[in-house]
C-alpha cells in the first residue's frame, strides 16, 4: 500500500499570524512541545514558517553585541546571512522563513522524505490546492513508518504484491520478516519476475531491506533489450 503524507501527518496544527508577537510565538512552541510553527494569513494560507532557530537569533545577534567595531563570528554570519535582520524582528512576519516549503497531503511519504532531504528541513507544511494549511509532516512522522510490525509487513507483501500485483505464479514464494528486513525465498518461473518482486517489496512502507533468496527456472535476462 502506498503511504501518503495524509496517512502520517499531524492534522491538528498550531499556527500563528504574521502579526503574532515574539513572546506569543515562543509560548506557542513551548506549550505545544514543537520546534516550529506555520505562519498563516487570514484565509489560513501558509505564508512562512518560524522556528526555534529563528527566535534564538535574537540571542545570537542580540543588540548588545553590536557595539562599535563588533562583528558576529564568521560561522554565525555564514550560517544565517539574514541573522542580524531577523534578530531585530518582533513579529512572526519579520522572523519567519518564507516562502514555506510545502507539500500536498496526497503526495507519497517517500516524496516528503526526499523533499526534506533536498531542502535540508525537518518538517513540511501540508497544504491543499490554494495553500490552505491542513497539517504538518515531520521527520519523526516519517520515521514512524519503520515501526510497522513484521507480521503487518509480511501480510502486505503476500497480499498486495505476490497475490495481486504480480500476474504470475507465486505459490512457491516464501516471505519472512525480522526487524523490518524481508527475506524472499522459494522460486519463480523467470529471473525477471524475481527482480520485479524484490523491487516492489523494497517499496513497501516499513521495509528496512530485502534479502533476495529467490531461485528461478528460466534465465530470461539475455532477452532484455531485444
Amino acid at each position: 500500500m502506498r503511504m501518503t503524507v495524509k496517512d502520517v501527518m499531524t492534522g491538528q496544527v498550531a499556527s500563528v499570524r504574521g502579526d503574532t508577537p515574539f513572546k506569543d510565538i515562543a509560548e506557542t512552541l513551548i506549550s505545544g512541545g514543537i520546534s516550529a510553527v506555520p505562519v498563516v494569513d487570514a484565509g489560513n494560507r501558509v505564508i512562512g514558517m518560524v522556528s526555534e532557530a529563528d527566535l534564538l537569533r535574537k540571542e545570537e545577534f542580540r543588540e548588545q553585541f553590536y557595539r562599535e567595531g563588533y562583528q558576529p563570528p564568521l560561522r554565525a554570519r555564514l550560517r544565517h546571512p539574514k541573522g542580524r535582520q531577523k534578530a531585530a524582528g518582533d513579529t512572526a512576519a519579520e522572523l519567519m522563513s518564507s516562502p514555506a516549503i510545502t507539500i500536498s497531503p496526497e503526495a507519497s511519504a517517500v516524496s516528503a522524505a526526499r523533499l526534506m532531504d533536498s531542502r535540508d528541513v525537518k518538517r513540511l507544511a501540508v497544504v491543499e490546492p490554494g495553500g490552505k494549511l491542513v497539517g504538518i509532516v515531520s521527520r519523526r512522522d516519517l520515521v514512524k513508518l519503520f515501526l510497522r510490525g513484521d507480521e503487518e509487513i509480511a501480510t502486505e507483501v503476500r497480499d498486495e504484491i505476490l497475490d495481486r500485483a504480480l500476474w504470475v505464479d507465486t505459490s512457491s514464494v516464501t516471505v519472512e520478516v525480522h526487524q523490518g528486513v524481508v527475506t524472499l525465498g522459494g522460486s519463480m518461473d523467470r529471473r525477471s519476475e524475481t527482480g520485479i518482486a524484490v523491487r516492489m517489496t523494497q517499496r513497501v512502507n516499513g521495509v528496512v531491506d530485502v534479502i533476495d533468496k529467490l531461485a528461478w527456472k528460466q534465465d530470461d535476462s539475455k532477452w532484455e533489450g531485444r
